[in-house]
């Protein structure tokens, strides 16, 4: 019986993961289609339109907004969980662990996700309403773009990225320090796990600002890159790499805008 249970919620956690992609998409491809189903028009427009206007647009509102970075927030954290999730099995055995526990961890590392949602979600619309996004969230400056990607990559070499990737990359170690029994046990032990997990990879979120909020290309590069930075044997090789890679990337692009004149 264990068994199938186990099988079970796994089965549930990659559906879940399945689902937020689908839902993901499902918003992408509305987001730029217009009311009689031709692409890409609705998305320029929306580009282009004043978030001031008197007119209802659902990624000018909180509701919708918030809406679209929670489903994201499943979509890109979940799969980053697998290895925090094997190592919470690894100790069901010898401390006491329980699925219940399992499900608390997974729940808590999603509220906090959930919160820093509704923390991009204000951001974002004070970047829109400051003239600085465009209504699909893309930076409308090279010099917000490149100042962005020089401070998310400038983390990548802070010792704040280094203790909360070392906690994100070493889920084990944060178990033995913390264990907590239960539901409750385990949704506390997931909280604490989630608050380090938005420390490592806050940047990766932000930098939706400049590949666009509603890119699947985009979101799912970054969500590649988190995974492959918990996996153990390859996670503290690929942190400083990309931090290099992000500047590099921010310099080109202010180097650009300043011969361009942008």
């Amino acid at each position: 019986m264990s068994h199938v249970v186990r099988s079970g919620l796994w089965l549930a956690f990659f559906a879940a993961i399945l689902l937020s992609w689908w839902m993901m998409y499902a918003m992408s491809v509305n987001m730029d289609l217009d009311w009689i189903g031709r692409p890409g028009e609705m998305g320029a427009r929306m580009a282009a339109m004043d978030p001031r206007m008197p007119m209802y647009m659902p990624m000018a509102n909180f509701g919708p907004l918030f809406a679209m970075w929670a489903i994201m927030m499943a979509a890109m954290m979940f799969p980053t969980m697998v290895p925090t999730l094997r190592s919470y099995e690894d100790l069901m055995a010898s401390a006491d662990g329980t699925r219940a526990g399992w499900l608390g961890v997974l729940v808590g590392y999603f509220v906090v996700w959930v919160a820093f949602a509704a923390l991009i979600t204000g951001v974002q619309l004070a970047l829109l309403f400051g003239g600085v996004v465009d209504m699909l969230g893309i930076a409308k400056s090279p010099w917000f773009t490149a100042a962005l990607l020089l401070v998310v990559g400038g983390f990548q070499f802070t010792r704040a990225k280094e203790i909360c990737h070392g906690v994100c990359h070493s889920p084990m170690m944060y178990f033995l320090g913390h264990w907590k029994t239960g539901f409750a046990g385990g949704m506390r032990m997931g909280l604490g796990l989630g608050v380090f997990c938005v420390g490592c990879c806050w940047g990766f979120m932000a930098l939706g600002f400049v590949g666009g909020v509603m890119s699947l290309l985009w979101m799912g590069a970054a969500t590649f890159f988190m995974v492959l930075e918990k996996m153990p044997q390859i996670g503290h090789k690929v942190t400083k790499p990309m931090g290099v890679a992000l500047v590099v990337a921010g310099l080109a692009v202010a180097g650009n805008a300043l011969i361009s004149g942008g």
